[in-house]
């Protein structure tokens, strides 16, 4: 996306340019899922929501983890199923994501889907749903 956003209604911690880490549990949990099978996650939750699905960042590189942005403080209300993991600051540990500029150079991240007004978060109920079926 190198296209200019003018949203003063987006959230501040997307960076203005390139990337920043933000600490998960604070602006939002986050729901890691690795490789292809995060892939297929994200793509069967963007088909599922007419492609408004919420911020869902993505990384090119190592792993290719794929990161689902929720509401603060509510990863931990879902069971997860295994190789998916809640990021939130309940942790015992702290855990950082990647967050990406929407436009100009943001690589090794990228945005599958971006935060709109109407959804600044991915729903929590639907991602479970479609990590127990993908």
């Amino acid at each position: 996306m190198n296209e200019k956003i003018d949203a003063p209604w987006l959230p501040a911690w997307i960076p203005a340019t390139g990337h920043a880490l933000r600490h998960a549990g604070v602006h939002f949990d986050a729901v890691r899922i690795r490789g292809v099978h995060g892939e297929r996650v994200a793509s069967e939750l963007m088909v599922c929501t007419d492609f408004d699905a919420g911020p869902i960042v993505q990384e090119a590189t190592g792993e290719r983890n794929t990161y689902f942005l929720l509401p603060p403080g509510t990863a931990a209300d879902f069971r997860w199923p295994p190789g998916v993991r809640a990021l939130t600051r309940g942790d015992r540990s702290l855990a950082y994501v990647g967050v990406p500029a929407l436009t100009g150079v943001t690589w090794p991240l990228g945005w599958r889907s971006v935060p709109s007004r109407g959804v600044p978060y991915v729903m929590g109920e639907l991602l479970w749903e479609v990590t127990g079926r993908v």
